[in-house]
């Protein structure tokens, strides 16, 4: 005999009625009358062919068939409950796979700090983050976001601001500066060694400023170091091998022990720290947008 969804419906209605041994307090229970509980039962017993109520003024109890047949019930109607209930709590859980993408810097510095609690929350995400210095063409590339500098949002993407306003600093040490003088303009850096830094093999990064009436004033610089690696400009600089450009916080200590000192400072405004762009085409999956919550959260936090 094939089971319909009148039957389940018409067998939980049985299990309630012969656990409160009471058409009224299973009506409660239901939120439904008892006269509809009533009409209900006596529909399944004539489809079954057995009677599985005893009915009195007093109470209502199981027949012998009606109390086998709720021995039986009981657990299964329990499995169903509970699955249903896991079934509710994994609804709003993600699931799928996300592919990021960024540079160093903003995975350490933004992505770490929230990925693996976002991890160990959502065991049925999976995650690949690469590494990458420039902005990929995230459709194309497959991915789904990428984590860059907020002056860099590409057409046709969404950006979400993570973290606060960010600085670069040109910096050198006490005794170069005594040795070489100290520039005032941003142009000046042609008469001095600079510490390059190359994102790519192909790409030798400019070195940046605030020009007049908010333009952007681009320098190329020379020196006796091109590298991508903090470590090594930062060394070279305290080392006093030339002038490094680079973030306020990287050289925060340096700057507070007298190691290095800044030059340039007005032509150095802050700007848009790193955000998460997405395609703005794409429907944002749940996996995604719990993370960007999951970051919107960290960050606020941190940033009151």
């Amino acid at each position: 005999m094939a089971i319909t969804r009148t039957d389940l419906a018409e067998l939980a209605v049985f299990a309630a009625v012969a656990r409160h041994q009471s058409f009224s307090k299973a009506a409660l229970e239901l939120g439904v009358s008892a006269s509809a509980l009533s009409h209900s039962l006596k529909g399944l017993e004539q489809r079954l062919g057995v009677r599985l109520l005893n009915r009195s003024t007093r109470a209502v109890v199981p027949t012998d068939a009606g109390q086998r047949l709720l021995e039986q019930l009981v657990p299964t109607l329990t499995q169903l409950e509970e699955a249903l209930e896991e079934l509710t709590r994994h609804s709003e859980e993600p699931v799928g796979r996300l592919k990021l993408c960024a540079p160093r810097g903003a995975i350490h510095t933004v992505l770490a700090p929230v990925l693996i609690d976002y991890l160990v929350r959502y065991p049925r995400m999976q995650v690949e983050v690469v590494e990458q210095e420039l902005m990929p063409r995230l459709i194309e590339d497959g991915y789904d976001a990428a984590i860059f500098y907020g002056d860099l949002l590409p057409k046709e993407m969404i950006a979400v601001p993570l973290g606060p306003l960010q600085r670069y600093l040109v910096v050198a040490s006490p005794a170069y500066l005594a040795e070489h003088g100290t520039p005032q303009h941003p142009r000046e850096l042609a008469r001095h060694a600079c510490i390059g830094y190359r994102l790519t093999p192909s790409h030798h990064y400019r070195w940046a400023f605030a020009g007049e009436e908010g333009s952007l004033l681009e320098i190329e610089v020379t020196g006796p170091l091109t590298t991508s690696t903090p470590a090594l400009y930062l060394g070279a600089a305290e080392a006093g091998l030339g002038l490094a450009y680079c973030l306020e916080e990287e050289v925060s200590q340096q700057l507070a022990e007298g190691k290095l000192l800044s030059v340039l400072e007005p032509w150095c405004p802050s700007f848009t720290g790193f955000s998460l762009f997405y395609p703005s085409r794409h429907q944002l999956g749940h996996g995604l947008r719990t993370l960007i919550d999951q970051l919107k959260e960290h960050y606020h936090r941190h940033d009151c």
